[in-house]
């Protein structure tokens, strides 16, 4: 009878002998878990909506921890085990998710405080640690309360008097509530300047970013993105006298806002012996894919795919959809017929967009098929609907339409194939012009309602 007490009264998780193990405290089992996992962006100054760096924050919420930890909607990681091999996972085992569990059930004691690890040590405002070069726009963009989707360019003088290889662009919206996601890019003809303030707000307005002809791309950022430098002997050109160009996505939240963004920039010490080119299928977001979902669809499906015309090495992969994304899958097909996984995101989610660099970079040679195919979900059971009843939904601009595309970030493995490969990659995206020209997409998203 007095064993049986004291097993009610101590949380203990039993040996497969089934003779009582240790008790599971927070500071030996589970702040490990918490300070590794969780307290990243669950610390004072970043994304997160609150703290987990104390017993107090996580005992606070503690069944909510376990409930979204059980569901694996938190960590917020949705590439799917077992399908590409990724750095950084923020997965948790099945074991530390149950351990989670129990340690909720028995009443969340704190345990020995000799025992409680040393939080990991938090870059003050930088991810990345400090940067090379740290920008601000030049004056803060006024957002209504309502509306459709903003999509606004600024154009931030670096004044950079040599040429420069950029090897991360930490991104630090002044409103994180309202921006869904940032463009980078450079433009080092100048014309772009002139175009900011054309209207007499900061800015100028386009999902285009202006295309400058003399310009090029810098990444992006996403809500739910950490940022990542990339890979050691990889970096983004940018010459002297660039400016930087900021491309951005508000969607509003009923409350007028003002944005005036930050940006760290981190310099690489040479030039790459490479360029990193993005090789994204369907093109330009699925501009030409026919994007047209009925109502009511519950598996409204595209495909679409590009042969590799020379050997490349895969670095990095990502997606991007709107609400009505559900199962998104890139694989690639060798030419001697082996499958090579390369991301599946069976349960997409509009609010969490991440790049996925694999844990070892692999050669996939000339013609290679790369194969993408990417379910949407128009119907009233789908979580993320935000139309009530549903309705037919086209390709477009706001976060109420929709599009759709799968990345993989590519090198040439030879120097001499990239000129072959830029080339492969401009012809697709103007073939899905001319399809959309074609289909009267870009037509509609002219002068069409938006």
């Amino acid at each position: 009878m007095n064993r049986l007490l004291l097993l009610l009264a101590f949380p203990f998780s039993l040996s497969a002998a089934g003779i009582p193990a240790r008790p599971i405290t927070f500071n030996e089992q589970i702040a490990p878990i918490v300070f590794n996992q969780c307290a990243g962006c669950h610390h004072a100054g970043e994304a997160a909506p609150f703290s987990l760096t104390a017993y107090q924050d996580v005992k606070k919420r503690g069944a909510l921890i376990a409930a979204v930890t059980k569901s694996h909607y938190m960590p917020p990681w949705h590439a799917a085990p077992g399908f590409g091999e990724f750095a950084g996972e923020r997965r948790l085992t099945g074991e530390q998710i149950a351990l989670i569990g129990d340690w909720v059930k028995s009443g969340m004691p704190q345990g020995d405080p000799a025992k409680l690890p040393a939080l990991p040590h938090f870059v003050e405002g930088w991810h990345l640690g400090k940067p090379d070069l740290i920008v601000t726009m030049p004056k803060g963009f006024s957002l209504p309360a309502s509306g459709p989707d903003i999509y606004r360019n600024f154009v931030v003088p670096l004044n950079l008097t040599e040429d420069k290889w950029v090897r991360a662009v930490e991104f630090h919206p002044g409103t994180r509530s309202v921006v869904h996601h940032c463009l980078f890019s450079f433009d080092a003809s100048g014309v772009l300047r002139r175009r900011d303030g054309e209207d007499g707000k900061p800015g100028f307005s386009g999902m285009d970013g202006g295309r400058s002809r003399n310009g090029g791309s810098l990444g992006g950022w996403a809500i739910g993105q950490t940022p990542v430098a990339l890979a050691e002997g990889l970096a983004y050109a940018l010459p002297k006298g660039s400016d930087l160009v900021l491309q951005e996505h508000f969607h509003l939240t009923g409350k007028a806002e003002t944005e005036q963004s930050t940006v760290g920039i981190y310099f690489a010490n040479k030039a790459p012996e490479r360029q990193l080119m993005p090789i994204q299928v369907p093109p330009i977001f699925g501009l030409g894919a026919h994007l047209k979902i009925p109502a009511g669809a519950k598996a409204y499906t595209i495909h679409d795919s590009f042969i590799v015309p020379v050997d490349v090495t895969a670095w990095a992969a990502s997606a991007h959809a709107h609400y009505l994304g559900k199962n998104m899958k890139l694989e690639a097909t060798r030419p001697d017929g082996a499958k090579v996984p390369l991301l599946w995101i069976p349960d997409w989610d509009f609010a969490w967009q991440d790049r996925y660099p694999y844990k070892a970079p692999f050669v996939l040679p000339k013609g290679t098929r790369i194969d993408v195919t990417l379910v949407y979900d128009n119907s009233a059971d789908n979580p993320h609907q935000p139309s009530n009843p549903p309705k037919e939904v086209w390709w477009g601009e706001g976060s109420f339409d929709e599009m759709g595309s799968m990345t993989v970030q590519v090198t040439a493995v030879h120097k001499e194939d990239e000129p072959e490969l830029q080339r492969a990659i401009r012809i697709a995206s103007g073939k899905a012009i001319m399809a959309a020209v074609v289909d009267g997409t870009l037509k509609r998203l002219k002068l069409g309602p938006q």
